[in-house]
């Protein structure tokens, strides 16, 4: 669910999903070649256009063809493209496939079911998790050239919330057990109006036939007075912070230094 009250409703995802696709598109298309992306260090400027022309190409076709199994997904290794040699040939498969992903998600109904690898199997859901797939990716292109913009403010809080609760959250579950690491730490966004709070927690258990040791977060909306840290910033900052990309702005910590290392601890994985 997007972030906020229930009345609120979601932002436009297909409308950004079309305008960050454009802008990470208009500036790697005249980024030089050979041009180190500094937030993704092993890549190059086609590295991350290819990277980014595959990603929409892989939920385009599902979003199409309406893929709801497994079993079908895995189908799909055998129609990848192979990646074009050149700058030119790159631009053209992105073009294909980000205009075949937005008219494709554009035309379904939010609660139409697709396979998703997050508990919410919906076009409404992957349209989210593209908007903000194209926003990071927007901003890395940006970095690699030097030319940063702004980011919605609204779309970035709700990054903030889809990274805290689905990237980086847990819902206890029946195989895996879960113990707080420290105590509460709100997140808070000083222009979005709105906060989080979240507690670190060390998860074991088994999971699809997988032993899992890993740091997450509970979340629960709303600040706490009980928590023993807080972590402000615009929504903007916090979503770059969330997804180890550079804030624009200062993040201000304060509080328990121990509840803010176990955050810190949390957000070592990388979901790049």
């Amino acid at each position: 669910m997007p972030f906020g009250p229930s009345d609120l409703a979601a932002p436009p995802f297909v409308d950004h999903l079309t305008s960050e696709s454009a802008r990470f598109r208009a500036v790697l298309a005249e980024a030089p070649t050979g041009l180190r992306v500094p937030t993704c260090p092993d890549w190059d400027a086609d590295d991350l256009l290819w990277h980014l022309a595959e990603v929409q190409w892989f939920w385009g076709e599902i979003a199409v063809a309406r893929l709801t199994t497994q079993a079908e997904v895995d189908d799909l290794d055998g129609r990848r493209v192979e990646r074009p040699v050149d700058r030119v040939g790159l631009l053209e498969h992105f073009d294909r496939s980000s205009s075949r992903l937005r008219t494709a998600l554009a035309s379904l109904d939010p609660a139409t079911e697709l396979w998703m690898w997050a508990d919410e199997h919906t076009a409404g859901y992957i349209a989210r998790r593209q908007a903000h797939e194209a926003l990071v990716h927007r901003l890395d292109a940006e970095l690699t050239v030097g030319s940063r913009t702004p980011l919605d403010c609204r779309l970035a809080a709700d990054g903030v919330d889809e990274a805290l609760r689905i990237m980086r959250g847990y819902e206890p579950e029946p195989g895996l057990r879960h113990e707080a690491v420290a105590t509460s730490v709100t997140i808070a966004t000083v222009d979005a109006m709105h906060a989080w709070t979240v507690t670190p927690v060390r998860v074991t258990g088994l999971y699809e036939g997988r032993e899992l040791d890993l740091r997450r977060f509970i979340v629960a909306d709303g600040p706490d007075d009980s928590s023993a840290a807080e972590i402000c910033g615009s929504a903007a900052d916090l979503d770059c912070w969330l997804w180890n990309r550079p804030p624009s702005d200062e993040i201000t910590r304060e509080g328990d230094a121990d509840a803010l290392a176990a955050v810190d601890s949390v957000l070592g994985g990388s979901i790049d």
